[in-house]
């Protein structure tokens, strides 16, 4: 909690002593990337290997998103699906393959005890490619890519999202940060998870999910009735005195769920932190008690257990007896319908549902472990995890970045949505392959026409093959920007973007992304105006995966 704390005091004093600053400029560069998640740091290794200046700006310290922040046990759908995985982000998973294969990366287990862990399942470790890692291992081979390819990069950039971004004739000019710093560039690339300096730059996007009316999808919206998995024992009562509705409801439920089913809404899917857990004593730091505890914040956990509910989160084996622990049912590492407004919410504002994220998920843990109302052997199952110590020493252990599974979401001349998806219309303009589920979380809990609580949202349809993901999502409308990319917060629906949100796939985008913002460095070119086959070209060399027809 301290590092949280001091990180928003810092925030704070950005805010206060900007207009005080002389602004500082620095030299221009041809591709300029916000955000040095998994997305960013491809996107700038690929536009310094075409040749383009790039540089690489990263609000946290630490880089590498989502992948180096506790999401370990990798989103790759099937092992037909790993067959569209190309280009870096296949080399990322070969450079952890390597890492592994060095008998000093083992300190807790050996590789043939972590072997016999994976073997039969997708994750099985191959002759090249491992698709599990500690979260450090992550963020040194991020480090790596960017020291070998000589990036400039700075950290702990945050960007003045009031007044930041200045643009001339439909193009950005530079960008400012709050400590003053401003960057010049030819072609800018968004790699945040919030779409920030999209906003910033005035380019349309949607918040929430979309009524399957807006698209002619079948399971966007409101949906109680899909939500099967990951939901609530029926039963459970949700108010804070049993039987008592005059007593008020349980801390997150709603009464009601909002609307009917197919109906859009402004509500986003959960937030978690995907914490690293390890049975290893000696590595070990358990999990205290918050100190602003309140039991009823986690009243529902108890009852779901006492209504028999086994597991409260993913215990996915990573190497050296650690965990890439998940949400897993009803009540779990979700935060659910505590993050509607994180897309919009000031620096500040989210920090502060960042240390509310933090608490539930202590918290959770803690009941988990220790709340007398717990069944025995539930207690006992989950008795002997705590956070890995050798992992996210600068913040108590915990993950650096809350998992932001969606935020804002670009709305361009070409929208990716469930019809793509399923196939039942051609993408244009292939960039990469998409392959998971179309995947919700839960959205909301509500009371239902039963008097009981369930959860709402939660949304997993397969798809039936790896699709196309099309340049034209990752571009603005040519009216709104002509030099930006958006390689993360696409255009997509909200449950197509439920698909299309997994690391590899970002990564692959991000590759893509510095591409195109290479071509259009060169030629010239607005980013809506590059030539497909050029691009195609290039990214077919590069190893990218197109279509079914490489695989």
């Amino acid at each position: 909690m301290k590092k949280i704390i001091n990180n928003s005091v810092i925030l704070l004093l950005l805010f206060v002593t900007k207009e005080g600053q002389a602004q500082k400029i620095h030299k221009a560069y041809d591709v300029v990337i916000y955000g040095a998640t998994s997305a960013g740091v491809m996107a700038a290794v690929a536009a310094k290997q075409n040749g383009t200046s790039v540089m690489l700006l990263s609000p946290e310290t630490h880089i590498g998103g989502l992948t180096s922040n506790g999401l370990g046990w990798t989103d790759i759908g099937n092992q037909t699906h790993q067959k569209t995985i190309g280009g870096l982000t296949l080399n990322f998973f070969h450079r952890i393959h390597r890492y592994y294969q060095n008998a000093k990366a083992w300190n807790q287990e050996t590789l043939a005890n972590y072997r016999e862990k994976v073997t039969n399942s997708i994750y099985e470790l191959t002759d090249s490619l491992m698709w599990t890692f500690e979260p450090h291992v992550a963020e040194k081979v991020f480090n790596n890519f960017i020291r070998e390819n000589k990036i400039t990069m700075k950290l702990n950039q945050w960007l003045d999202r009031q007044h930041g971004v200045k643009k001339e004739n439909g193009k950005i000019v530079s960008i400012t940060m709050l400590n003053g710093d401003t960057y010049s560039g030819k072609v800018f690339i968004d790699a945040t998870y919030e779409g920030d300096l999209m906003a910033a730059a005035g380019v349309s996007y949607t918040i929430g999910r979309e009524p399957n009316s807006k698209y002619g999808e079948t399971i966007n919206g409101i949906e109680t009735q899909l939500t099967k998995g990951n939901n609530l024992p029926r039963g459970i009562d949700p108010y804070l005195q049993k039987g008592n509705a005059t007593s008020g409801l349980l801390p997150g439920i709603n009464a009601d769920a909002g609307g009917k089913d197919g109906e859009g809404d402004k509500k986003i899917q959960a937030y978690c932190y995907r914490v690293c857990l390890t049975d290893a004593t000696l590595n070990r730091v358990m999990v205290a008690k918050p100190a602003n505890y309140k039991k009823e914040d986690f009243e529902l956990i108890i009852r779901a257990a006492q209504k028999g509910v086994k597991t409260f989160w993913k215990l996915s084996p990573l190497p050296n007896r650690k965990t890439d622990s998940n949400n897993d049912g009803g009540v779990s590492m979700d935060y659910i319908g505590m993050n509607y407004d994180y897309p919009e919410a000031s620096y500040l504002e989210r920090k502060k549902m960042d240390e509310a994220h933090l608490y539930w998920t202590k918290g959770l843990i803690w009941t988990v472990q220790h709340d007398p109302g717990i069944p025995a052997d539930v207690q006992k199952k989950y008795a002997s995890w705590g956070l890995a110590k050798d992992e996210f020493k600068e913040n108590e252990h915990m993950p650096y970045k809350l998992y932001v599974r969606e935020a804002r979401r670009m709305v361009s001349d070409f929208v990716m949505s469930e019809s793509y998806l399923k196939g039942d219309k051609t993408v244009p303009e292939s960039i990469a392959m998409g392959n998971y589920n179309m995947d919700s979380h839960n959205v909301q809990r509500h009371v239902t026409a039963e008097g009981d609580v369930q959860n709402e949202g939660d949304v997993q349809i397969a798809v039936e093959q790896p699709y196309p993901i099309s340049y034209k999502a990752i571009i603005p409308n040519v009216k709104e920007c002509t030099n930006l990319l958006v390689p993360v917060c696409l255009s997509a629906s909200h449950i197509a973007y439920g698909s299309i949100r997994m690391e590899p796939v970002f990564m692959m985008l991000g590759q893509s992304s510095g591409i195109a913002a290479s071509i259009a460095v060169k030629n010239r070119k607005d980013v809506e105006d590059i030539n497909y086959t050029e691009l195609e070209k290039k990214l077919l060399s590069s190893g990218q995966i197109l279509s079914h027809s490489q695989k």
